[in-house]
Formats: C-alpha cells, structure tokens, sequence
C-alpha cells in the first residue's frame, strides 16, 4: 500500500514529501516531476507568488542510477520565498480558510502560524508524490486526466468529447477547459471577479482509462476505493466536496437513466449495451 507524508511551510526552507510503499525497479526521470511542477503553476488568474518560484524537485532518498529501491522515497523543493521569519504576523482570520479554527485550537493570536502549514503551497508535495505514481501506473498501462468544468457561473459542454479531445484540448487551454467558447467565457469570468476584488469557485473532474476491476474492496469500509478517492481529493485546501460519475444528481433520476444494462457475451465477457 502506498502512502505518503509532506512537510514544510508556505515561506519555509522547502516543501518535502515521503512516498513509502513503491515498488522496486521503476525508472524515474526527475525531469518529469519537473513538468508536472510547472504544469501546477500555470491557469489563467494565479496569484503572484507563481511568478516568484521556479519549482524542481531533488530526491533524497530511495533511488540508485535512476531507479526506485522500494524504501521511501523523499523529495524536496525548495521556496525560493523563504521569508517565515520576516513576514509582519496576521491577527484577522481569512473566512474559508483553516486560519479561525487552527488559531483556537492552538491558542495562536498569529493566524500566520496556522495559514503557513495550511496554505496551498503545500501541494507542491502532492504534486511530486503524485507524479512518481503516475510513472508506475504508465506502466500498468493506466493514464489520469482532468480538465476544468466549471469557473463561476461558466460551465463547460464536453459531453461528445473524446477522451483523446479532453486530454488534448485542456492542455491548450488558459482555464485547463476543453470547452474553447467556455474557456472564453470563464477567462472573463475572472478578470471581472479581479477588477471587482472578489473570487471564484469552480469545478473540476478527473479521469482514469485503464483501470482493472476490482481496486479497493467490498468488504470493509476504509479499504472502498471511492471512499479513499473522496478522502484524498476532500483533504487537498479549498475543495468542498466529491462526487463518483453524476454524484449527487442521481439522486433526481430513476435507476434506468443512471445505469446501463449488463450482459455477457461468449468470446467478450461482460459488456454493456449503452455507454
């Protein structure tokens, strides 16, 4: 089983993370991480502090000429903003954010002290983590998109997309939307937002081809593979809620316009008639 720890604050030294569970073997290209980094700092609207780093990772531990060991792995990248020390202290907590309760629950009239481990700096951890594990599951012949669906009140219409068209036409896109008249629509969305000194929430929605039946378990709960999907995305700052395919709209629907039927024909195994 994989799992992993990150460390650091958003002005700090560097971000670091540790992935232990990971197989032995598998060629891992620093270069790639490095794409992944930058690819986490781009999207129409970010803020400034973008225009400070230049993120690249260094490996710690874990890998001999390239290849991983099976012990965990750490990696670091460093802030180039590393200014904890200097930055003037925050005594007005931000709503939305885990300043008010942080501060409470440690007795801290500094909000910074909380908003420093809390901040979204912290996913450049994540983001490296993840990037080896997209590596491994390359070689199960798994890929894992995404793409913005919705920005404001702008919502995207990819429903006779491809797969190949989502994955390509995110990638040129300023919002990481495949929908070219919504990523108009949603460029606009926020430089209004900008000028009027508000913000915006979205939606987004990640794919996975490839993958075998079977992941997670009946069995027990915590070992649910939707259930640990959702807990993984709830735990990244600002996302408040998951959905599985449609979510919360079946909950409007009959059964026969949310399932396909099943079949099985000899020399194909299990297919469905619809989808």
């Amino acid at each position: 089983m994989l799992r992993f720890l990150t460390a650091g604050e958003s002005h700090g030294e560097a971000v670091i993370s540790i992935l232990e569970g990971m197989v032995a073997g598998l060629r891992v290209d620093t270069g790639s991480i490095d794409t992944q980094l930058k690819r986490r700092m781009q999207g129409y609207g970010r803020g400034d502090r973008m225009k400070i780093e230049n993120d690249t990772v260094r490996i710690l531990s874990g890998l001999k000429d390239g290849s991983t060991l099976a012990s965990p792995i750490t990696m670091m990248v460093k802030n180039k903003d590393a200014s904890i020390d200097t930055l003037p202290p925050l005594s007005c907590p931000r709503p939305g954010h885990a300043d008010l309760a942080g501060g409470l629950k440690y007795n801290q009239k500094d909000m910074r002290t909380i908003l420093e481990r809390s901040s979204a700096r912290e996913t450049v951890a994540r983001v490296s983590v993840g990037s080896i594990c997209k590596l491994f599951l390359s070689e199960l012949g798994i890929e894992v998109i995404s793409h913005v669906k919705v920005i404001g009140g702008v919502d995207c219409h990819t429903r006779d997309l491809s797969y190949e068209q989502v994955r390509d036409q995110a990638e040129k896109s300023k919002t990481r939307c495949a929908d070219g008249a919504a990523t108009k629509l949603m460029v606009e969305e926020i430089d209004g937002a900008k000028e009027s000194g508000d913000t915006l929430g979205g939606c987004f929605e990640v794919i996975a081809r490839g993958v075998p039946a079977g992941l997670g378990s009946h069995t027990h709960w915590d070992r649910k593979l939707d259930a640990n999907i959702a807990r993984a995305l709830m735990s990244i700052q600002a996302i408040k809620g998951v959905s599985v395919g449609i979510g919360m709209g079946a909950a409007i629907k009959r059964g026969s316009k949310c399932h396909d039927e099943i079949i099985y024909k000899k020399g194909h195994g299990f297919l469905r008639r619809t989808n």
